[in-house]
């Protein structure tokens, strides 16, 4: 709830030191009173010095308690002999009341006998026997259970309340964890700070105004949906077009994570989605929505580890009986996201429980645009930031991705003291997320440098020469991250690849090995990020997009995402040994041919060498300067460095 709602915005909370001091308070009160400590301590007496002083006639008064223990009253003219200077006083110096003396008077009745002789005598004025109740070895015997009794009661009160509400507490340990949001809190995310996802957001907003405006839609004979499944990569905006449904709907919005749901005591996720789903339809119409689902909802009997998942598949049972069960609610809608939506389970994706599944995929170039015009706001920028020109230049990223590249540009530009965020700024943000940050300070030797110098040369040189390999941007031998040297392309954003444009970034991926085979006639370890990629493109060629000739019109590729739980290969033996043969042939092919694009512009190779070790990094006017425009270049941007 919001702070305006509280009703003890100052509420005093007692802290457990308190219960701890004052409990060592009582313990020292107790050892206080128990040792017989007071202000007037009274002396000890032997009995030879009772029956003397009771001879001289200096006691007033006798009290004995429960028989055992007599308290000596002097009187007046006692109180002014020198040897009863000790008790004449109190701490405070004024006349001691009494008593003076205590001792322990043996046998009662002899006692008693002597005591009324004495009286008789006249050297004793009286005396009293009481049944005294001694307090504090009752108070000590009943002390340890009444601080147990205490303590249970304060850790019990600890366990049951709080402001944490009811999911953290042990009483409350099956109560639902979700957060509530509802049209007084201060979300302030709405469909207009989703940028791009244009076709998303028209079906999440649908939800949203059939829930404000029914009739539109139930006058038709149309009913509402009972879900929508939010599934793309991750930093797509899944989570963030949720949150703009909450800052939309003008209903109750219950916010939680797939992982609330699990907890290590066995029925705890079920007893949660009773109560989510019970608190949604108390507040009806309400939306909730389960982010990162596939934490409850993975298809159920697939792993090999029997009986590991019963107490998740439980919880996932009592989600699919809530969404479309006898007793489910309509005025309740279900949205959630996902980026593994190949391991649900599909009773929950059909139809009835998930009705929609909204695909968020990568922004393309405009919608990439329009979210660097949204992460561009609260940036100091220089004046004309072309917004179009940043989207050309992170093609595959993400929204997470371009806000992160916004900050790392504002914090680029801090460190340089600068007063506002320009566009090399921006380019060097991209750098620094793609390549790794720069390590000037790294010791290279002038051979290795060399090296590194020839290999990103070969990149660049392959790529150039071959028509669908992407357009260069720069190259550099400053070392980046784990690399020794990087080259930057913009690459085409396609929708649809053929072999040619595979073979073509194949063939330009192993320049790097080939221009060290052409230049020194040996090999370096410098190469296992380009054979590891050729190997993963090869390896889709032949096994999953069926473009081998040998292998024919065959993908092994299993969209549902159970062949993880599969020991066995969907090939047999002898397919797996022509599936290897296929793919080195397609990478020994594409290096043989990397290698004499290089013996044909070899001077070039070396030429280009020299300036990237002289400059360190290079620009697509060095290469034009030395190879000559791209004679099949297609409107594409020039980068300004």
């Amino acid at each position: 709830m919001a702070k305006e709602n509280n009703p003890n915005p100052n509420k005093f909370k007692v802290s457990p030191w308190l219960i701890y001091a004052a409990i060592l308070l009582i313990f020292l009160f107790i050892s206080f009173i128990t040792n017989g400590s007071s202000l007037n301590e009274p002396g000890q007496l032997t009995s030879s010095k009772f029956n003397d002083y009771l001879e001289k006639g200096q006691i007033d008064k006798v009290v004995v308690n429960n028989k055992t223990e007599a308290e000596v009253f002097l009187n007046a003219a006692a109180m002014k002999d020198a040897a009863h200077k000790k008790v004449s006083k109190d701490v405070f110096d004024r006349p001691n009341k009494g008593p003076h003396y205590v001792f322990n008077i043996g046998n009662d009745q002899i006692f008693q006998k002597k005591l009324e002789e004495a009286v008789a005598k006249g050297k004793l004025n009286d005396f009293n026997f009481l049944a005294k109740s001694n307090w504090s070895d009752i108070l000590i015997s009943l002390l340890p259970i009444i601080i147990i009794i205490a303590v249970w009661i304060f850790i019990m009160r600890k366990m049951s309340g709080g402001a944490g509400g009811g999911g953290g507490q042990i009483f409350n340990i099956g109560k639902s964890k979700a957060k509530l949001f509802d049209e007084k809190t201060d979300i302030k995310t709405t469909f207009k700070d989703v940028a791009g996802l244009e076709g998303a957001k028209e079906e999440i907003q649908e939800i949203v105004e059939f829930l404000k405006n029914p009739e539109k839609y139930t006058n038709l004979g149309g009913k509402i949906p009972k879900g929508a499944l939010l599934v793309g990569p991750p930093g797509t905006g899944k989570t963030l077009l949720a949150k703009a449904v909450a800052g939309e709907a003008q209903v109750p919005f219950f916010s939680l994570s797939g992982s609330d749901f699990v907890e290590m005591f066995v029925g705890v996720g079920a007893s949660r989605v009773r109560d989510l789903f019970k608190q949604a339809k108390e507040k009806s119409p309400a939306i909730i929505f389960i982010d990162e689902i596939d934490a409850v909802g993975r298809a159920r009997g697939k792993s090999n580890m029997s009986g590991g998942n019963d107490e998740r598949e439980n919880t996932l049972n009592q989600l699919l009986t809530e969404m479309d069960g006898f007793g489910t609610n309509s005025n309740v809608i279900v949205l959630a996201a996902t980026n593994r939506a190949d391991v649900l389970d599909k009773a929950l994706m059909r139809a009835g429980r998930f009705d929609r599944q909204i695909f968020v995929d990568l922004p393309d170039i405009r919608e990439r645009a329009e979210i660097f015009k949204v992460h561009l706001q609260p940036l100091k920028k220089v004046e004309g930031l072309d917004t179009d020109f940043l989207a050309k230049q992170t093609p595959g990223f993400s929204g997470a991705d371009i806000a992160n590249v916004c900050n790392e540009a504002a914090l680029i530009a801090a460190r340089h003291n600068k007063t506002a965020v320009d566009k090399q700024d921006f380019l060097d943000a991209v750098d620094r997320i793609v390549g790794g940050l720069e390590k000037k300070n790294k010791i290279v030797t002038p051979d290795e440098k060399r090296a590194i110098a020839i290999h990103e040369a070969g990149h660049a040189t392959v790529s150039w020469m071959l028509e669908h390999a992407a357009p260069l941007i720069k190259v550099t031998i400053v070392p980046r991250g784990q690399s020794l040297g990087a080259a930057w392309y913009l690459p085409e954003e396609r929708l649809i690849v053929r072999p040619d444009q595979m073979l073509d970034e194949m063939c330009a991926t192993m320049g790097g090995r080939a221009a060290e085979k052409v230049t020194f006639n040996r090999i370096s370890t410098g190469a296992l990020s380009d054979l590891e990629k050729v190997t993963k493109q090869a390896r889709a060629m032949v096994t999953v997009y069926g473009l081998n000739e040998k292998i024919g019109n065959v993908t092994y590729y299993d969209s549902t995402g159970q062949s993880e739980y599969n020991l066995s290969k969907p090939y047999s033996e002898e397919t797996a040994k022509v599936i290897d043969e296929e793919i080195s042939l397609l990478i020994e092919g594409q290096y043989q041919r990397a290698i004499q694009i290089l013996e044909d512009n070899k001077d070039k190779l070396n030429q280009l060498a020299n300036i990237l070790i002289e400059k360190e990094v290079i620009f697509k006017d060095d290469l034009e300067a030395i190879f000559g425009k791209r004679t099949f270049d297609k409107n594409l941007e020039e980068v300004v460095s």
